[in-house]
């Protein structure tokens, strides 16, 4: 299933703005715009605020409160980083971030243990065939991730 066109981490962040309104979250966003600010440019030179096409870099880190702590960091490459509850999930696609949260907000998402390998991981089904799973360290297993433990 597709997920609705996010073009810009503008728009990312105001899809974000909505599941965060829809689940009565409060929501930080901390915008770094131009090559220099940004996290990952690789295409820029040394202290330049522009790409080498001309374009302006725009990333954006978002913080929601409630539980679980989320925060979403939203790249110019298309993609972004979510971390629930110290559980980073790297590269999930720009269009894919509201899903992605409502899921998680939804009581949709799950952690499931594992004999072989051995360990312990959250599991964010969308709508869809699209499912991400990372592997949780014992050590972080919070009251959140335990809550939501299915065998």
């Amino acid at each position: 299933m597709g997920h609705p066109r996010l073009p810009s981490t503008e728009t990312a962040v105001a899809a974000v703005r909505e599941v965060a309104r829809a689940y009565n979250l409060e929501m930080t966003v901390t915008d770094d715009i131009g090559a220099d600010q940004t996290s990952r440019r690789t295409s820029a030179s040394a202290f330049a605020v522009l790409d080498t096409d001309g374009s302006l870099p725009h990333e954006a880190f978002i913080e929601l409160g409630g539980a679980p702590a989320v925060t979403v960091q939203v790249f110019p490459e298309d993609d972004a980083k979510i971390t629930v509850d110290g559980v980073e999930f790297d590269d999930v696609p720009r269009d894919s971030v509201p899903a992605f949260l409502r899921s998680v907000y939804g009581g949709i998402a799950y952690v499931k243990g594992k004999f072989f390998p051995p360990g312990q991981w959250l599991v964010v089904p969308l709508p869809g065939d699209e499912t991400y799973k990372e592997l949780v360290p014992r050590t972080m297993l919070s009251p959140w991730l335990a809550r939501n433990f299915r065998s």
